[in-house]
């Protein structure tokens, strides 16, 4: 396989998997073979075992960090400080994606950024959406289901202290019901708590808006 075959046959999918390329009557061993070749002359970057991107100037579309951090590990979705971001509910910009999976715990550095993945059991697997990035598609946490995530991580998450550090912002957003039906399904006193400490926050940041 050359690689204008290989370029045709990714067309405008920001990343592909070996296995694309082993469908029909081909050599495993060459096409492996192929692919370091590839990676190490600089054509294509792999971002882990089986899952490659085409690398600049050939890439015809830039991989979004979620959707990479989505194929990185099948059973997750963003969430944490970076769904937080992307909802515009913290002021800071995230350099590194956050995701909760069911899988195992892990920190990849790859060709295309810093990827992290926090364990949660697996009836906490839910609570996201497909989020639309330009033309690419993610599962992503809902903002209320993204901070639940971060109090119920993040040692000492559920304090009051905590969430007033995190700066919340655009607190209008979040919908009290939903944020109330997700914290029950922790099933922990501790998330109902932090629940409504949010609440309180939601109320203080109306209160400010409505006295301007």
């Amino acid at each position: 396989m050359d690689y204008d075959t290989l370029l045709s046959l990714v067309g405008d999918d920001p990343l592909f998997e070996s296995s694309l390329l082993m469908a029909g009557d081909v050599d495993p061993r060459l096409i492996r073979l192929q692919l370091t070749r590839w990676v190490n002359s600089g054509r294509i970057l792999q971002l882990r075992r089986g899952l490659y991107a085409i690398a600049p100037p050939y890439q015809k579309v830039k991989p979004h960090p979620f959707l990479v951090a989505n194929h990185l590990q099948r059973a997750s979705y963003v969430s944490l400080q970076s769904a937080l971001a992307v909802h515009g509910l913290i002021p800071e910009v995230m350099t590194t994606t956050i995701s909760v999976t069911a899988g195992r715990p892990e920190r990849l550095v790859t060709p295309l950024g810093i990827y992290e993945f926090r364990h949660v059991k697996p009836g906490l697997l839910s609570g996201y959406r497909m989020l639309d990035l330009g033309g690419q598609r993610a599962r992503v946490a809902l903002p209320e289901k993204a901070l639940l995530d971060l109090v119920y991580l993040q040692p000492g998450g559920g304090s009051k202290e905590y969430l007033r550090g995190l700066r919340l912002q655009n607190l209008d957003q979040l919908d009290a019901q939903r944020l109330l039906e997700l914290a029950e399904s922790f099933d922990s006193p501790r998330i109902r708590q932090a629940a409504m400490h949010v609440m309180e926050l939601m109320h203080s940041e109306s209160e400010s808006y409505e006295a301007l």
